[in-house]
């Protein structure tokens, strides 16, 4: 009679490192995308909106990096 043992090892390994590192560039483009998002509406704001805000549109890349980013520095 066959017997199959289906527990999963504990120890980590390629599968765990694979794992890992797929997270890592899913998060770094899913917090590119926000990056974007944020940057085009805020260029797609009038001068006067952005002023109404505080921010000039040679603003706008600074603001978009920071929001998604956070400070850096």
């Amino acid at each position: 009679m066959a017997f199959a043992d289906f527990a999963q090892s504990t120890r980590g390994g390629f599968g765990t490192l694979a794992n890992s590192a797929l997270r890592k560039v899913e998060q770094r483009v899913e917090r590119h995308r926000a990056y974007r998002r944020t940057l085009n509406e805020l260029a797609a704001l009038s001068n006067s909106d952005l002023a109404d805000i505080g921010l000039h549109r040679s603003e706008i890349a600074h603001v978009a990096k920071e929001s998604v980013y956070g400070p850096r520095g």
